[in-house]
């Protein structure tokens, strides 16, 4: 069991995305799409934020064990990055609560190889556990509801393009702050899942995927679909050729929105008991589990979609600098 683990319980979750026609207060939209669905997910909340892309090197966002081991867990981090030609480009930052657990917060040059160093990085999981690497992505996720998280975090603040965000309550795996959704898609920089489901098939696709050389730091099934996704991605599909080709591989109750700097999409499985709904504007998305949640940042009447029907996919381009980003 994980050092960040508290207890386990069995519900449901709630799920959100959101899509700005340009650089704005996408943190402040999501945190108001997760507290209008606070009663799916008491366990924890989390955000994938898409900021501004760096023009070299990433944005790491980590979680320490211990607060009281952070300058040594720092050290150790600084360690890893020269062993694989990087540096950190500016001091890290982090949490001033008073949990145990810290969320810090790093700007890295580029490893000589990102799949190689956050290999080795892994191996000290227990002391650091990185959640996100990239160079606009940021994945913050804790304990508690959308208010609490976002201001221990200060998600209200963040500048961006788009996000997703997640409620949950655990049905299959432990409830803690690495085990919290969004999800990293680990190794592929910039790639975030969020997901309200069960993949039945979880265990058979993890040991395939463990087969090619990937790794997971938890047991659940969201993690999974993230790097499925992106490994069909890295095979040359796009985007919406592998949400498709999940609602057939992929076995399970499912409703997921996946992202990445330039896409964010979603697939619903064939038995669509999950549900989803959107607002849908000429550059820019409003979408998550409840109607009640998009009309918290539409405050005027707008046609809500409801994606009520199986086997569904759909994917909307982001509204990134990708010349930037690139």
């Amino acid at each position: 069991m994980s050092v960040f683990s508290i207890q386990r319980v069995h519900s449901m979750c709630g799920i959100a995305g959101r899509i700005l026609p340009g650089p704005g207060k996408v943190g402040e939209d999501l945190v108001k799409l997760m507290h209008a669905q606070r009663h799916r997910g008491a366990d924890s909340t989390g955000f994938a934020l898409y900021g501004e892309p760096l023009d070299t090197g990433y944005i790491v966002r980590a979680m320490v064990a211990r607060r009281h081991e952070l300058s040594q867990v720092l050290e150790l981090f600084l360690d890893l990055l020269r062993a694989h030609g990087s540096d950190f480009l500016a001091d890290p930052s982090w949490d001033d609560a008073t949990t145990d657990h810290v969320s810090v917060r790093m700007m890295i040059r580029e490893p000589n190889s990102l799949d190689d160093w956050i290999r080795q990085v892994d191996e000290h999981a227990d002391r650091i556990e990185v959640q996100s690497v990239g160079r606009s992505l940021e994945i913050v996720k804790d304990l508690g509801g959308a208010t609490e998280v976002a201001e221990k975090h200060r998600v209200h603040d963040f500048i961006g393009t788009h996000g997703l965000g997640h409620a949950r309550m655990a049905t299959e795996s432990e409830v803690s702050p690495t085990a919290s959704h969004p999800f990293w898609a680990r190794p592929f920089a910039d790639v975030a899942i969020v997901h309200n489901g069960q993949i039945t098939d979880y265990f058979t696709w993890r040991a395939r995927l463990e087969r090619k050389g990937y790794r997971f730091m938890t047991g659940n099934d969201s993690e999974l679909l993230a790097v499925w996704i992106s490994d069909r991605m890295s095979q040359g599909e796009t985007q919406n050729d592998a949400l498709i080709r999940s609602l057939t591989e992929i076995d399970g109750v499912f409703t997921f929105l996946y992202s990445n700097l330039d896409r964010l999409g979603f697939a619903k499985d064939r038995w669509a008991i999950k549900p989803l709904v959107a607002v849908i504007g000429e550059q820019s998305l409003s979408i998550a589990t409840e109607e009640q949640a998009v009309r918290t940042v539409h405050l005027d009447e707008v046609d809500v979609v409801n994606f009520d029907g199986p086997s569904l996919t759909r994917t909307w381009q982001t509204n990134v600098s990708l010349d930037r980003a690139a």
